[in-house]
């Protein structure tokens, strides 16, 4: 801060990182995009004051307005967070300044959940330590809080603030100004608030929801102090906005826009020579360009880097012959191959893969350098000096070159260049032979010393071949693992299948079970079919022996509900947590398919003729009582469902008919529904292969789904597994199922 003496104060803002388908998701309003300027804050008229009678009735309404502002490091990264508030209807917020860093790029988090980009700085002043951001809402309208007047507060007044605390976001304190003080010729608000990192830029409220100024800063003296810049320097600062847009405040590790052209998302960054690419891009598989400004030489060209992924399984390289668009080749390793690929659009369906192949030249988590050979008919590729592959193609000529990225992966580049002849200083065959003797012997005693010193003369060399031995051999274990893990997933999704092929009346719960262990293999399915015996063992205690269903089933919504807790999950609803029938037993928590198949279970072993329901997008268990469908929802607690509310389920997805005309669902049909949701978090997620796993076991029970077998194919390719989806695609030409359009499968067929 300037002005102000550290050993009293100290800025509130922390520079530290913070640390299915059984309900639909919840509306979100994405952002869009903006062409008009911003406009000032709406008047105070135009949003009444409220008496407030409550410090509740206040943090429920400011909650609508308060937002969580997060700026990346310089580094990369979280660098920042603190608080901030609406002020008009179409995006602005205000906040401190110390908060938005310097040139840092700016996220605003809402407490609905949406995330929003800033597209400008509005105004900010240092000195004030104020800041007004513009925020791209598309179409969304905003609820601003009320300005108050300048010195319109009194000392003693109460007063409440709202920020996000040492990360905590949304929280809410109750106070009262306590002095009005001049610092430096700065007036501020001493608030006898507890003000920590996190709060810098929340509202200072008075009772009836006016904002008499913004949290700054907190007493290095003692913990329940705090200052807040008045809202008369915001009003000030209004008066006359100093608008910055984004791309002008980003400059530390921006691009240069005339070096550099960036396309498809994806976050571009350039720091210390290299350049950093991070987040998936907007087109399919995460695909982003990099497209140089440099005019290419005549043909034949070449174009070289140097890249390293963080992260094998995505893929990145260079990029050549670019419309600008979405046509241009790619050059670049992906999950282990080398592959060679011709981009005719926007989607997989015009992609072509003109080769592919693994090669030993390829070093894997390590700087692998690629060069491209541009001729008029001819493409030709390099990896690390050496040719691998040579192709006859044409097809598209006169473009641009630059970089390119896929999936989720963190690739670095370095050392690009552009020219008629980039070709490589081969090293000595002699001095490679006696490179790897000197290796070998360092490899059956790492304390050899001749081989270190002989090593050391020709570090450039050694240090690269020493890091190929540690990362095959992390290679080797990592492969072993995941063989381990595919073993394991096999042997679970066989026993996944004879257990529903069985006879025995708990094997729908007990396929639950192995579910949760297809992710855990600690889990003992038998201990958790004992601790559900136990748990039927107490209902029955208290169920007379003459009882009928509907008692029966009173005690066990009475034992899970009321006495012990269990309960729908809703802050957390798609944690696979709560798809994992051995920790909803453990935690209490779950989503409707899995409380109710306990919920089925329990009831079923205290002599309850009880069934599971598949209603659209919900879940619950139904019985028969004097000739009358019974609805009970055990994800509210085991309440009774009417006719209509279940009706009205059919209803929204269009469905139609009657719940009273539905079969109670079968073992297989629950199984392949708790999969599915398992499945849609895991693709949320972007953990493709478990995804894979989940889908794969989908088809063994249900072969002839063909949106499922389009499913796994379509999961197979994101992960490069090209030749495991063209099974799934042929028997989608062979079946020619409806709903499937089979001329967009036949093109992908013939391109892989």
């Amino acid at each position: 801060m300037r002005g102000f003496s550290v050993s009293l104060f100290s800025l509130a803002c922390t520079f530290s990182p913070v640390l299915g388908q059984d309900t639909p998701e919840p509306d979100k309003d994405p952002p869009g995009k903006r062409t008009e300027e911003p406009s000032q804050p709406e008047e105070a008229e135009t949003t009444p004051a409220e008496a407030v009678q409550s410090v509740e009735e206040l943090a429920r309404l400011a909650r609508r307005s308060a937002v969580v502002i997060r700026h990346g490091g310089r580094a990369g990264g979280e660098g920042g967070t603190g608080s901030g508030f609406v002020i008009s209807r179409d995006g602005l917020i205000a906040t401190c300044a110390h908060v938005i860093g310097e040139s840092r790029p700016l996220t605003v988090h809402f407490d609905d959940g949406s995330d929003y980009k800033v597209t400008s700085i509005h105004a900010w002043d240092a000195k004030l330590d104020l800041a007004v951001l513009q925020i791209d809402s598309g179409d969304r309208t905003f609820e601003p809080i009320r300005l108050a007047e300048a010195n319109s507060i009194t000392q003693g007044a109460e007063v409440v603030a709202m920020g996000a605390p040492h990360g905590l976001e949304f929280s809410v304190v109750r106070g009262v100004l306590s002095a009005l003080r001049d610092f430096d010729g700065r007036s501020l608000l001493q608030v006898a608030i507890p003000v920590e990192p996190g709060n810098s830029g929340g509202p200072l409220l008075d009772r009836e929801g006016r904002v008499h100024g913004l949290l700054t800063m907190k007493s290095a003296i003692t913990d329940n102090l705090g200052f807040a810049v008045p809202v008369s320097a915001l009003h000030r600062l209004l008066e006359k906005p100093n608008t910055i847009r984004m791309e002008k405040w980003l400059t530390i590790g921006k691009l240069d826009p005339k070096r550099w052209r960036t396309l498809m998302g994806s976050t571009w960054k350039q720091r210390a020579g290299r350049i950093i690419v991070d987040n998936p891009g907007d087109s399919f598989g995460g695909r982003s360009l990099c497209l140089s400004q440099r005019k290419n030489p005549e043909l034949p060209y070449e174009v070289a880097v140097e890249v390293i992924l963080d992260d094998e399984a995505g893929a990145a390289g260079l990029a050549f012959e670019s419309d600008g668009g979405t046509r241009h080749y790619g050059f670049y390793p992906s999950s282990g191959n080398l592959r060679l690929t011709r981009f005719d659009g926007p989607d997989v369906f015009t992609w072509n893969i003109l080769r592919q192949l693994q090669s030993d030249a390829y070093h894997a988590g390590e700087w692998n350098r690629l060069r491209v050979r541009v001729e008029e008919r001819k493409i030709t590729c390099f990896v690390n000096g050496e040719k691998v592959i040579e192709l006859e193609d044409d097809t598209l000529r006169d473009g641009q070159v630059g970089l390119t990225k896929f999936r989720q992966t963190v690739a670095t580049f370095r050392n690009f260049r552009l020219g008629s002849n980039l070709a490589e200083e081969a090293t000595p065959p002699e001095l490679l032979t006696s490179l790897e003797k000197h290796i070998a012997r360092l490899k059956v005693n790492p304390e050899n010393e001749k081989a270190l010193e002989q090593l050391s003369r020709t570090p450039d060399l050694a240090r690269p071949r020493l890091r190929r031995e540690v990362e095959a051999l992390r290679a080797q274990a990592d492969a072993l693992e995941k063989q381990s893990r595919t073993i394991h997933r096999r042997a679970i999704a066989n026993q996944i299948s004879r257990t529903l092929a069985g006879d025995e009346d708990d094997r729908t719960f007990r396929a639950g079970l192995l579910i949760a262990r297809l992710d855990n293999t600690e889990i003992r399915v038998n201990d958790y079919l004992e601790e559900v015996e136990r748990m039927a063992s107490e209902i029955g205690e208290s169920v007379p022996e003459k009882a009928g269903t509907a008692q029966r089933i009173e005690a066990v919504r009475n034992y899970l509900f009321k006495d012990n807790g269990f309960h729908g999950s809703r802050s957390d609803y798609y944690n696979r947590s709560n798809s994992y029938l051995n920790e909803v037993i453990d935690d209490r928590e779950g989503i409707p398919i899995t409380l109710s198949l306990l919920f089925v279970e329990l009831a079923r072993r205290v002599g309850a003729e009880i069934h599971g329901l598949g209603l659209p997008g919900h879940f619950a268990a139904c019985y028969e009582a004097d000739g009358k469908r019974i609805i009970i929802d055990p994800f509210e607690g085991g309440v009774t469902m009417s006719e209509e509310d279940a009706d009205a389920l059919l209803f929204d997805a269009g469905i139609g008919g009657k719940s009273a005309g539905m079969e109670a669902a079968r073992p297989k049909e629950i199984v392949t529904r708790m999969l599915r949701n398992l499945q849609a978090i895991a693709i949320e997620e972007k953990e493709f292969s478990d995804a894979l796993s989940y889908v794969g076991i989908i088809v063994d029970l249900n072969p002839d789904s063909s949106q499922d077998r389009l499913n796994r194919a379509l999961l197979n390719l994101q992960i490069d597994n090209t030749e495991q989806a063209k099974p799934d695609l042929q028997w989608i030409l062979d079946n020619e199922p409806e709903g499937i359009h089979l001329g967009r499968i036949r093109d992908l067929f013939d391109r892989l």
